[in-house]
C-alpha cells in the first residue's frame, strides 16, 4: 500500500465528459520527501517513511531535527510510513501527484471534526423517548432508561450514552479520483471526505 500525505482545501463540483456534475474535495497532495526507508534486513519490515507540512524549528525536538537534516530537508509535521512502493525510493526523494491517475480508486484517512459533548440523539442517533405529548415536558432527547431494575442493578459497559463526539480518524474506502492536476500538486476526489478545512489527510493506493 502506497500513498501520499495531503491537506484538505475544500468541496467544489465537477462536470464530466457527459456533463455530468460529480461533487468532489479537493486535496493539496505532497510534494511529500522520503524521509526514512526501511527493510526487511534492518528493520523486519519493508516501508518508506514521508513527510509532509513545514513546521518552525524551533519548535521542533533535536533528535527530529538531526532526522530532517539527514533527508536534506526542513522540518515537517507529519510523518507516515507506507508499505507497498513499487518504485525504489532513496533518502531525500520527493513523492508527487504522479503516483496518482485519473479514474484510479483510493481510500482517504482523516480527522473527523470534533463536535465537543453531545447527547445521544444526536450521537448515536436515538429516537428519544416518547412524544411530545402524554403528560411529558423535557424528555424527548433522553436516553431512558439504562440501569434495569433490582437486577443487574448497574449500567453494563460500552452503554451507548452521551459524550464527546468526533475527532477520531476516520477511513472512507474506494473513493474515486477523478482529476489530477500535477502543476499545482491538486487531486480532486469524488465526493466528501472526514475533516475541516486545512487539516491533514492521507491517501492510500
Amino acid at each position: 500500500m502506497s500513498g501520499l500525505i495531503g491537506t484538505k482545501i475544500g468541496m467544489t463540483s465537477f462536470f464530466d465528459a457527459d456533463g455530468k456534475n460529480i461533487p468532489c474535495t479537493v486535496i493539496q497532495a505532497g510534494p511529500c520527501v522520503v524521509t526514512h526507508v526501511k527493510t526487511k534486513e534492518k528493520d523486519g519490515y519493508s516501508a518508506v517513511q514521508l513527510a509532509y507540512g513545514e513546521r518552525k524549528e524551533k519548535n521542533t525536538p533535536a533528535a527530529l531535527k538531526g532526522h530532517f537534516a539527514k533527508a536534506k530537508t526542513t522540518p515537517k509535521r507529519r510523518l507516515i510510513e507506507f508499505k507497498g512502493f513499487e518504485q525504489d525510493l532513496n533518502i531525500g526523494d520527493q513523492v508527487t501527484v504522479s503516483i496518482l491517475e485519473e479514474g484510479m480508486y483510493c481510500d482517504v484517512v482523516g480527522e473527523s471534526k470534533g463536535k465537543g459533548f453531545q447527547g445521544v440523539v444526536k450521537r448515536h442517533g436515538f429516537s428519544g423517548v416518547g412524544g411530545q405529548t402524554h403528560g411529558q415536558h423535557n424528555r424527548l432527547r433522553a436516553p431512558g432508561s439504562m440501569g434495569a431494575s433490582s437486577w443487574p442493578s448497574r449500567v453494563f459497559k460500552g452503554m451507548r450514552m452521551a459524550g464527546r463526539m468526533g475527532g477520531e480518524n476516520v477511513k472512507m474506502v474506494n473513493l474515486q479520483i477523478v482529476k489530477v492536476i500535477p502543476e499545482q500538486n491538486l487531486v480532486l476526489v469524488k465526493g466528501a471526505i472526514p475533516g475541516a478545512k486545512g487539516s491533514y489527510i492521507t491517501i492510500e493506493i
